[in-house]
């Protein structure tokens, strides 16, 4: 994922956008989420000019997922309310709450593991959703290919439980897990708080 409404690193970002990015390289760790829009395979583009022509076509996505209202038909999640009582708060701040539990393993860190999410502000505004393309999100977990919330949301944290395999949680990340001051992209305000459904796909 090359920005701009996945969970990526900002130093991932930063290689994606190149100097259109520079100014919010980091926080862009957020959506290290989607390596590929485009459903090619992880492999660098060939070129300068292919790359540039991929970070263009996953800017469009993103730019038309920002305008779409938050809407439960975007994710196989029920509706969730963010309320600080339905939540599990750890000491970091992240917010989570498992809707559905899963029953296959948890991930370890290093694996490549791939998930369904869907992105949005404390508005309702959705600004990415790997279910809207069709298309899960495939990256390394726990080596800061993602936001750090991303990270300790899935793979666990002293006092967050890991996730397992088949199962979705809301996870809802501020700023000093995501991408803080600075923003990212453009759809992303600075200091946002942001709420992620994310299901971790089984891997076969």
């Amino acid at each position: 994922m090359c920005w701009k409404g996945m969970p990526y690193s900002p130093s991932r970002l930063s290689s994606c956008r190149l100097a259109a990015v520079k100014a919010h390289r980091a926080p862009a760790r957020l959506l290290a989420t989607r390596v590929r829009a485009s459903g090619r395979s992880h492999a660098e583009p060939s070129s300068e000019s292919e790359m540039h022509h991929e970070v263009g076509r996953r800017e469009l996505l993103i730019a038309a997922a920002a305008t779409l209202p938050a809407m439960s038909s975007m994710s196989a999640f029920p509706a969730v309310a963010a309320e600080a009582g339905d939540l599990n708060e750890s000491a970091s701040g992240l917010k989570w709450k498992d809707v559905q539990e899963g029953t296959g393993p948890s991930p370890v860190k290093g694996a490549v593991i791939k998930c369904h999410y869907t992105g949005r502000l404390t508005n309702g505004t959705v600004f990415d959703s790997s279910y809207n393309r069709r298309q899960p999100l495939s990256f390394t977990i726990g080596v800061g290919q993602v936001i750090k919330g991303w990270d300790m949301g899935i793979l666990g944290a002293e006092d967050i439980p890991a996730m397992k395999e088949g199962g979705k949680r809301l996870l809802v990340i501020p700023p000093d897990l995501g991408y803080g001051a600075r923003g990212a992209g453009g759809v992303i305000p600075p200091n946002a708080t942001l709420e992620f459904d994310v299901e971790l796909l089984p891997r076969k």
